[in-house]
């Protein structure tokens, strides 16, 4: 599959779907257009290894590491980011 056979993919798409790429969830088309556009795209590159940091860090977390006043700020952000 080349470049032209399928649409390239923005910035924009490939932060929508950083999630299910780093799950394996991707359909193969989709797939391939996320690493087409990597290899262009340092930026998104960047963003990438930022999320799986993240990840990786995130998945150290416990509960209880958590104050309840930074919980509620995240699920204050969560909530004001899904509503916009």
């Amino acid at each position: 599959m080349t470049s032209v056979d399928v649409e390239q993919l923005s910035c924009q798409e490939l932060v929508e779907l950083v999630t299910a790429y780093l799950e394996g969830a991707l359909p193969e088309t989709e797939h391939a257009r996320f690493e087409e556009h990597l290899t262009a795209c340092g930026n998104c590159q960047l963003y990438l290894e930022q999320m799986r940091t993240t990840i990786e860090l995130a998945g150290q977390l416990r509960v209880e590491d958590i104050s309840p006043d930074a919980e509620r700020e995240l699920l204050d952000a969560f909530r004001s980011w899904k509503r916009n």
